[in-house]
């Protein structure tokens, strides 16, 4: 298996670190119990941590860490962290996953516990061919409780070009938790109740020349809120107005509702033979905007006020790649990468008077204000990465990462507060990484190394303090360093791989009472082991699991505690999976247990963890191919690991806990229909 994940094309037995493809059916395997891409990611990839079932990815780390995610190289995250990475594209229109464990320069920021590029699908010469799905998936609670998804595509060509385009439709209706209770609404970061998304995507491939490539890729994809439920405060109008004794009441609208909107264009060019060397470039411009639920915040006299914000995001960039073999035996590969990112934020405030007589279902637009500083990130890098196989055992590898950042902040001031001056910024960052791979020439390979990422933080929410300028307050890089060792195994009946990691960093991010950020020189360390393991018994079976154990800690007044649930990146569970499978040509059927483990922080405060189960059948006919998957099958009741975080996130200062614990789905049915013709 080959995964370019790493830049250039590359073995996954010769990537000196944890490595994993996920395939295009594994993955809709998963999906088809009806969860979302992150969740079935976290089911599947051993260093990262289980989905929160919202739209928010918040909290969802690898090896402790924060996690980088690609759609063909192009990166979803943003500086501004918004943690909507996988709220990004439809599971039909992808081809496979691949994921890259530990911190890693290869794609700049945001990548200190690993990589996951989304691979999408493309065309094949002949044809035309089709493809066509769709599913339903309910709890059985009331006629709310159904989600719908379509999705169709075409594609083909001949020798010159050969395209694809695919169209995928989701519908959401309500949740509902094993006590078949509806599920409040995530009205911290929204949720995927009353979501309808649909994503575009289209791709053209041209072979220029038998050395030369031209692939051309756009995407358009919205994914928002198009229900009516909303939470009912029955007191909001009273003369001591609080939260308590909401409930989930139909009329809610909101001049601004919850929204995910991005549109991507994706150019790449590949030349063979450029003075005997490989060229790869690529040419990217996103653009996206998100919008949030309406929020309460509490004002001066003791009533609430609700607001929401929308945040656009535009990045665009240019990278470049060389790659070439020196001797036999010695490749080295460099290049450059440029970027801009762009990003502005409003506040939309409602009307107090129309907010507080519908007990919040209805909020009309009052006025519309500065939510963050906008700002321009510039980024400038140049990389070179060799690798050295003096035998046909060890491949020895290193190589370095030179990242300039230029950060202009605009001015701030919403209305009421003193101005926040703007300003210019800059800061450079060197990045390390040295490997060594042992390969005993009989399936097993065992590797070493060194690795350094980093981190830009957030700069809307680090800069716009009150009186506070950006000459003042410079920003840094967090820069992460890992070692990491390892060992996979793939044979004819055992598909294995084990790592052990320890990883570091010298600066801490903490938010402070008003949801903005600090940086402070805190010491955080993260270590611990990932693993899975898949045994093939005879024709039909496999049995297998993954495990992921860690421990996230942080030096406090001297002494090495473990690491409060709201700091961010938040600290992760311990997790694993076991799976037993019967499958044959036309048939097959998966039983999966899920199990997280409690995690309670130095102050005591706790994260629950859980075990849940799914089972996943299927059937091929000659109409196509049909699968039934059941999650949660014990309807286990539970919080999310990202409801318990946002309660201690968020409350008391904002409300009551249970408003922002957002609670596990029960019991699901998903019945699901694919072609291929």
């Amino acid at each position: 298996m080959v995964v370019i994940g790493s830049r250039t094309p590359t073995q996954i037995d010769q990537v000196p670190s944890a490595a994993q493809i996920v395939e295009g059916e594994q993955l809709r395997e998963q999906t088809s119990t009806g969860v979302d891409l992150k969740t079935a990611l976290g089911k599947l990839v051993p260093g990262l941590d289980f989905g929160p079932q919202g739209r928010t990815n918040a909290g969802q780390n690898m090896r402790g860490r924060s996690v980088q995610v690609l759609i063909d190289g192009v990166s979803m995250n943003n500086s501004r962290s918004l943690s909507r990475q996988f709220d990004s594209i439809d599971p039909f229109n992808i081809e496979r996953v691949e994921v890259l464990s530990g911190a890693s320069s290869l794609y700049g920021g945001g990548a200190t516990g690993g990589i996951i590029n989304i691979i999408t699908k493309t065309g094949e010469a002949g044809g035309p061919s089709w493809e066509s799905a769709a599913g339903v998936t309910t709890g059985f609670n009331n006629s709310n409780d159904f989600d719908h998804r379509v999705a169709q595509s075409a594609s083909g060509g001949n020798d010159f070009v050969t395209g694809r385009i695919g169209v995928a439709y989701a519908d959401n209706g309500r949740h509902y938790d094993a006590k078949g209770d509806e599920i409040f609404p995530d009205i911290a970061q929204s949720d995927l109740q009353g979501n309808r998304s649909i994503d575009i995507l289209g791709n053209l491939t041209f072979r220029l020349s038998e050395e030369q490539t031209l692939d051309l890729k756009a995407q358009l994809y919205e994914s928002g809120y198009e229900g009516d439920h909303g939470v009912y405060f029955p007191n909001l109008d009273s003369s001591t107005p609080n939260l308590e004794d909401a409930e989930i009441r139909k009329g809610f609208s909101a001049d601004r509702e919850p929204l995910t909107d991005r549109r991507m264009l994706n150019v790449n060019y590949h030349h063979a033979n450029v003075f005997g060397q490989d060229l790869y470039l690529q040419a990217y411009h996103r653009e996206e905007e998100s919008s949030f639920h309406p929020f309460p915040y509490p004002d001066s006299d003791g009533s609430y006020y609700f607001t929401t914000s929308k945040q656009n995001t535009t990045l665009s960039g240019l990278k470049m790649l060389m790659s070439s073999d020196i001797t036999g035996n010695v490749s080295l590969d460099y290049g450059v990468d440029i970027d801009r990112e762009e990003f502005d934020a409003t506040q939309m405030y409602f009307d107090d008077d129309t907010t507080d007589a519908t007990g919040g279902l209805v909020h009309e637009e009052e006025r519309v204000e500065p939510r963050y500083p906008g700002f321009q990130i510039d980024g400038l890098s140049a990389f070179v990465q060799s690798e050295w196989q003096p035998t046909d055992n060890w491949t020895f590898g290193a190589g370095i990462r030179r990242q300039h950042m230029d950060v202009a902040i605009d001015d701030f001031q919403p209305s009421g507060q003193s101005l926040a001056e703007g300003g210019k910024s800059d800061y450079d960052v060197t990045l390390y990484n040295v490997s060594a791979l042992y390969d005993f020439e009989n399936g097993h390979q065992a590797w070493t190394s060194y690795s350094e990422g980093f981190d830009l933080p957030d700069p809307s929410k680090y800069y716009g303090h009150p009186g506070q300028s950006v000459s003042d307050n410079p920003l840094d890089g967090i820069k992460t360093r890992q070692v990491e060792l390892g060992w996979r195994y793939q044979g004819s009946r055992w598909l294995t791989q084990a790592a052990a990691y320890y990883s570091w960093s010298n600066t801490t991010i903490e938010p402070d009472d008003n949801l903005n950020i600090v940086q402070r020189d805190d010491k955080r360390r993260d270590y611990g082991l990932e693993a899975s393991a898949t045994r093939f018994l005879g024709d039909h079976w496999q049995f297998g699991g993954t495990l992921h154990a860690l421990r996230s800690e942080q030096k406090i007044d001297g002494e090495w505690e473990k690491r409060g649930i709201t700091v961010d990146p938040y600290p992760s569970q311990h997790t694993a999976t076991l799976h037993a499978q019967w499958s044959d040509m036309t048939r097959s059927l998966r039983l999966q247990a899920n199990r997280s483990w409690d995690y309670a922080d130095y102050q005591g405060d706790e994260i629950e963890g859980n075990t849940t189960l799914d089972l996943i059948g299927s059937q091929r006919t000659d109409f196509g191919k049909i699968s039934l998957g059941v999650e949660n099958l014990t309807d286990e009741q539970y919080s999310t690991p990202w409801g318990q975080r946002a309660a201690g996130f968020y409350s008391p200062r904002f409300g009551p806990e249970y408003l922002y614990d957002y609670q596990g789905r029960g019991r699901t049915y998903t019945l699901s229909w694919s072609l291929e013709y």
